[in-house]
């Protein structure tokens, strides 16, 4: 059921956002990295390479790309107030070693937790009429569905054309344009 909108620019994206999304500023990022993500056609994933050139899935940037925002001290502090009880009787004292086993367990709370608000905004994105999700990968049609799959989306052209900035031609600098018989010179 998807939303067959007239997209002229940023404010109907985001109103037609407003009104099918609870998170519309979220989904809306979540869109924007979708298109630094995406090829000249719009299609992003299903792997992207990080700032180190390391192949990623695309949730899993995503999801990395989103992280400062759940990194204020009040909420970090909290989840790892309930890491730590719920590790309890697992940690051995040590600390270096329990807190190197409470940041991982953190950090993989956070993660699971950012690949859940990334499918919900783009489940958005997807209702609003913005992209379209499909998955690649090994045996698409099986019964463990998510199973060696990952996500693939692709940006409505109209969404594309509004929301990427054109790469205009950057002028080339010329010291100095030489004369036809110095097109050959050696030196």
């Amino acid at each position: 059921m998807q939303n067959h909108t007239h997209f002229s620019g940023i404010g109907s994206i985001f109103a037609t956002l407003a009104k099918v999304s609870a998170r519309p500023r979220y989904a809306f990022m979540v869109l924007q990295l979708v298109i630094e993500a995406a090829d000249a056609k719009g299609r992003a994933g299903p792997l992207v390479r990080d700032g180190s050139n390391q192949p990623l899935y695309l949730r899993d940037w995503l999801c990395t790309q989103l992280l400062p925002l759940s990194e204020r001290d009040d909420r970090r502090s909290a989840l790892r107030a309930r890491v730590v009880a719920s590790l309890g009787d697992r940690l051995t004292g040590n600390i270096e070693t329990d807190e190197a086993m409470i940041a991982e367990a953190v950090e993989e709370q956070v993660l699971a937790a950012g690949r859940s608000n990334i499918s919900r905004a783009i489940s958005d994105l997807v209702k609003a009429g913005i992209l379209s999700r499909h998955y690649a990968g090994y045996a698409t049609n099986h019964a463990n569905r998510g199973g060696g799959r990952h996500a693939v989306y692709v940006v409505q052209p109209q969404i594309l054309g509004a929301l990427r900035p054109t790469a205009l031609p950057t002028p080339r600098a010329v010291s100095r344009i030489p004369a036809q018989g110095q097109l050959f010179a050696v030196g």
